[in-house]
């Protein structure tokens, strides 16, 4: 059995301004589910792995990474980094060429979680390797 990423959560202190951000930023669409407080977060109609949007239980301390660092795949990692200050974030790794990979950006969204955004080369956006 392969170990693929199957499922992602996002937490949040405002879930309300963590959805207008990814909704802005990346076009997700949210729906609500079970407990309050709580959405399934679509990326797209195909996308394989299914996300969760949840009030975030207990606060976080300190400045350090916890939990998985997530990669969003992007048409325009540029333009995604305006779209991403614009709707409140901030982004700590500008723009930096991965060899033979693509363009990364690192950003906090305004609930403090960290992500990357990547322009895949386009061979490695359709699966193949270079």
């Amino acid at each position: 059995m392969a170990n693929d990423l199957a499922h992602f959560a996002i937490h949040a202190d405002d879930c309300e301004r963590a959805k207008r951000f990814y909704e802005e930023v990346f076009g997700w669409t949210f729906e609500p589910w079970g407990p309050p407080d709580f959405w399934l977060i679509h990326t797209s109609d195909k996308a394989p792995v299914r996300g969760a949007l949840q009030k975030r239980r207990e606060p976080v301390s300190g400045t350090g990474m916890i939990g998985y660092e997530c990669t969003i795949a992007v048409q325009d990692v540029k333009a995604t980094a305006q779209s991403v200050e614009n709707a409140g974030g901030v982004v700590t790794l500008p723009p930096m060429q991965l060899e033979g990979v693509g363009t990364l950006i690192q950003f906090r969204d305004p609930e403090g979680n960290v992500a990357g955004a990547m322009q895949y080369l386009p061979e490695i956006a359709h699966g193949q390797r270079p």
